[in-house]
């Protein structure tokens, strides 16, 4: 807290040392992946309820594509799979553009938490791909995160086989096609 010195008139806003950092860290920003056939969206722990739920069903996925299906959206493979889809990256930005919105204001209001959450089938390829790209997006802009992925580990070991190279994958994940 800045407190005005007893000198300065009412009214009249206190001065700031230079490098003065007036944005608050406020609200945190709560944003999780899951997916809709294991946990489904989070509960908000606030007890308020609401906050984003973006289903991630809709966009293209990695699932299907057998060189980075055994990955998870965390991984460099699948990163770098979702990264070159454009409707992917619109997603995101849409996405983020919403959440910031909500964030800043609740952040001039001083509101101390915020939820979103992603979610696609299995939790495990897009919802946390899109929830870490969220994540650096609101920390570039100083606020408080908390990234939590439900269920990104619920079948890796349905997919074990194929990291190994016994599953009869396209190739290497670096060499898929897309």
């Amino acid at each position: 807290m800045v407190e005005q010195g007893q000198d300065a008139p009412r009214g009249v806003p206190p001065r700031f040392p230079a490098g003065w950092n007036m944005i608050s860290p406020l609200p945190t920003i709560y944003v999780f992946s899951f997916g809709y056939k294991f946990s489904g969206p989070p509960q908000d722990a606030s007890g308020n309820g609401g906050g984003f739920v973006f289903d991630c069903r809709a966009l293209p996925n990695p699932f299907w594509d057998p060189a980075v299906r055994a990955y998870s959206g965390l991984e460099a493979p699948v990163l770098a799979w979702l990264g070159r889809e454009a409707e992917v990256q619109a997603y995101a930005g849409h996405a983020a553009e919403l959440v910031l919105l909500s964030a800043r204001t609740y952040r001039r209001l001083g509101r101390e938490r915020l939820m979103a959450a992603f979610g696609c089938t299995g939790g495990r390829h897009r919802s946390p791909y899109l929830a870490r790209e969220l994540a650096g997006r609101l920390q570039a802009e100083g606020f408080a995160v908390q990234l939590t992925h439900l269920d990104v580990e619920k079948e890796q070991a349905r997919f074990a086989h194929e990291r190994d190279g016994a599953g009869g994958g396209a190739g290497h994940p670096s060499q898929a096609p897309h």
